[in-house]
């Protein structure tokens, strides 16, 4: 499973949705993510990508692009 794959794995779990349902520049808070869907998703990457998002770059990852970017920036 790729990086897009799996972060749209884990939105769908998160949010209860269908991976059907979220294109591949989806925006998360379009999608119905809230607050604390969004802290929880970015704990959960942390997590699964076994790596340490900056604060700094929190803000800037509200779509699926943006999280995959974020993500395979940081692990090189």
């Amino acid at each position: 499973m790729n990086t897009i794959e799996k972060v749209k794995k884990l939105v769908a779990e998160q949010l209860c949705i269908s991976t059907d349902d979220i294109a591949d520049d989806a925006d998360i808070v379009e999608l119905g993510a809230d607050s604390i869907d969004v802290v929880e998703l970015l704990t959960t990457f942390e997590d699964e990508f076994e790596v340490t998002i900056p604060d700094e770059k929190v803000e800037s990852l509200k779509t699926i692009p943006a999280i995959v970017k974020a993500i395979e920036e940081i692990k090189k």
